[in-house]
């Protein structure tokens, strides 16, 4: 059977998460999204994927925050002007030595998990003629991610907004980069390898970029008389409104629930989250007013990008604020591929011209 882009076709059996696009449901082995992310933390939510239990596993974590020499040298080394997110598939590349993959798939995944962020910042602080600072022992995952950018202990709300977003993107099902992943460890191949595989996907517009997109959006209508003109011009040309709509969920997007609640309650102390608050319900009001019966509804990166851009994260850091997060379930879907291996090998049907 043919089914382009492998739409609907069930390739997995999974214990880490399932999506219920009907219900707008969103589970993390088993348990509501919404419920679990409420009193939990990166570490621990983060070991929950990986095992199945909620004991943080803080020492890799904190091992993993300090990069190998050569890994440094490297992020050193590179030109200024690449994007992050090839500077991350190159630095996950550099830790497939010997001596790393010896590790257990777990243990590599735990440290590289606390890398990402270090990579990210370390690169950014170069970029912006800074030097790269030293992790602090005393953050957790979250908050240390926005020292080292910063230089600048975050205010608990930071941290708050920030870390909720973190774990809401952590998984969610056989996307296209965790796909990726599992595509590359069915070869037999490595922890770092898989990860690569899924960062070039992430990369792509139509998967990691989509926050970009709504930031874009947000500049554009600049004000809460901005909306209807501008919302109304693009859908008169046709255009895709960004952070509206999404493939699995045909009702609300949970995710996006979690994610205005926590703007909601930062509401009066940010402008660009006033705007999108604003914005959302007359978004909405216009779609279902032109596109009856389309079920077009908030997605999370609507609200994800308001929350980055209140905590001053620079716009070229939302793909890889997201590959931070999302590395989690990468490597749980790597691990959990590796325990009960068949290599992916699907069909393709000739369509060209055949000669004789």
């Amino acid at each position: 059977m043919f089914q382009k882009g492998l739409k609907d076709v069930v390739a997995v059996h999974t214990k880490i998460a399932s999506v219920d696009g009907e219900k707008g449901e969103l589970r993390y082995r088993g348990e509501l999204v919404d419920k679990i992310v409420s009193n939990a933390t990166f570490e621990q939510l983060s070991t929950y994927l990986w095992t199945g239990t909620k004991e943080p596993v803080s020492l890799l974590l904190k091992e993993g925050r300090e990069l190998p020499e050569h890994v440094s040298k490297l992020l050193l080394n590179l030109p200024i002007n690449l994007q992050v997110m090839d500077v991350l598939k190159v630095a996950v590349s550099a830790y497939g030595t010997p001596s790393f993959l010896q590790k257990s798939q777990y243990e590599q995944s735990v440290i590289l998990t606390a890398a990402l962020p270090v990579i990210v910042a370390f690169y950014y602080r170069r970029q912006q003629d800074l030097e790269p600072l030293a992790s602090q022992e005393n953050l957790g995952h979250t908050a240390n991610f926005l020292y080292l950018l910063t230089g600048i202990s975050p205010t608990p709300a930071q941290v708050e907004a920030l870390e909720t977003y973190l774990l809401l993107t952590m998984e969610h099902g056989l996307n296209a980069s965790t796909f990726a992943a599992r595509v590359t460890i069915s070869t037999e191949s490595d922890i770092p390898s898989a990860i690569v595989s899924a960062l070039g996907t992430m990369k792509g517009p139509l998967h990691g970029g989509a926050p970009s997109g709504v930031l874009a959006l947000l500049d554009e209508m600049k004000s809460p008389e901005g909306v209807r003109p501008v919302i109304e011009e693009k859908l008169a040309r046709g255009e895709r409104i960004m952070g509206f709509g999404h493939r699995i969920y045909k009702t609300e997007d949970p995710r996006s629930i979690v994610l205005r609640e926590k703007c909601l309650s930062l509401q009066g102390k940010d402008a660009w989250l006033d705007l999108a608050t604003y914005a959302e319900k007359e978004i909405i009001h216009l779609l279902n007013e032109h596109k009856p019966g389309r079920k077009l509804y908030t997605n999370v990166e609507f609200y994800a990008a308001a929350i980055m851009r209140a905590i001053n994260l620079d716009p070229t850091l939302f793909t890889p604020t997201f590959s931070v997060a999302r590395i989690v379930g990468w490597t749980a879907h790597a691990m959990e591929q590796a325990e009960d291996n068949t290599i992916f090998r699907p069909q393709s049907v000739y369509i060209g011209k055949t000669f004789v």
